[in-house]
């Protein structure tokens, strides 16, 4: 049985935990991000990115079928960029995959002239592009966005592909033993009080974090964890910190 393909042809779709419109939103998936068909259910399609392995529900008018693999070899890096498809001007966010000029997904045509920056192992520098960014479970872009998905997106810029959820990319890198001696894009873990990772952010030094938790924000931390200066308390208990970039 031959492999069936697929690619997100739009700005970005919602991908959902069971095959409903009301069903829980877990990720999203960015323009150009391929994925491999799973199952089928009338409006339906159960799939697994690419990319991160990543299994959720896609409706299936936001799904582009595809008879091979796709060679989009450029992420996008601003926050929003423009993309003309058929004489209209869409906005692509942060993470997405194109090709410089023209290309094709499908039966679709896609002009993309942006500027094509070479790529900045420098987590901070798109991380500080998404702060206010509100905070969105399964979101994945400047217009709302969750904690693994912020880091996900940032990493992505950077030309590293990093899981999907807090848990799983807390097994990726090296261990920081001190949180004192963390350096700018390092990622700190924070886990509940069963010990389960649910919460990830990048270090900006030592003392500092930006991560997305109402919005995308700074704050302080030391080895207990996240210091909310608004609320005058932890808001998150630190677990591990990791670095990925040596």
């Amino acid at each position: 049985m031959n492999e069936q393909l697929g690619c997100i042809a739009i700005p970005l779709a919602p991908g959902r935990r069971e095959p409903s419109d009301k069903s829980e939103m877990i990720t999203q998936l960015l323009f150009g991000e391929v994925y491999q068909v799973l199952e089928e259910q009338k409006k339906w399609i159960l799939i697994r990115n690419e990319a991160d392995q990543y299994e959720c529900w896609i409706d299936r008018k936001q799904h582009s079928a595809i008879s091979e693999k796709l060679n989009l070899g450029q992420t996008i890096r601003s926050t929003i960029a423009p993309l003309v498809s058929e004489n209209q001007t869409w906005f692509l966010p942060a993470g997405s995959k194109v090709n410089h000029g023209m290309f094709s997904i499908g039966k679709r045509k896609f002009s993309f002239d942006g500027p094509n920056d070479p790529i900045k192992k420098d987590p901070i520098l798109y991380a500080n592009q998404l702060l206010g960014a509100p905070y969105l479970w399964g979101g994945k872009s400047i217009l709302g966005i969750d904690c693994s998905g912020f880091v996900q997106v940032v990493y992505s810029c950077c030309g590293i592909q990093l899981p999907r959820d807090a848990y799983q990319q807390a097994e990726v890198g090296e261990t920081v033993d001190f949180v004192e001696t963390a350096r700018a894009g390092d990622l700190a873990y924070f886990d509940n009080e069963e010990g389960r990772i649910t919460h990830v952010g990048l270090m900006l030094d030592g003392e500092h974090i930006i991560h997305a938790s109402g919005s995308v924000r700074i704050d302080r931390i030391d080895h207990e964890g996240i210091y909310n200066s608004e609320t005058e308390s932890y808001s998150h208990r630190l677990r591990i910190v990791k670095r990925v970039i040596q």
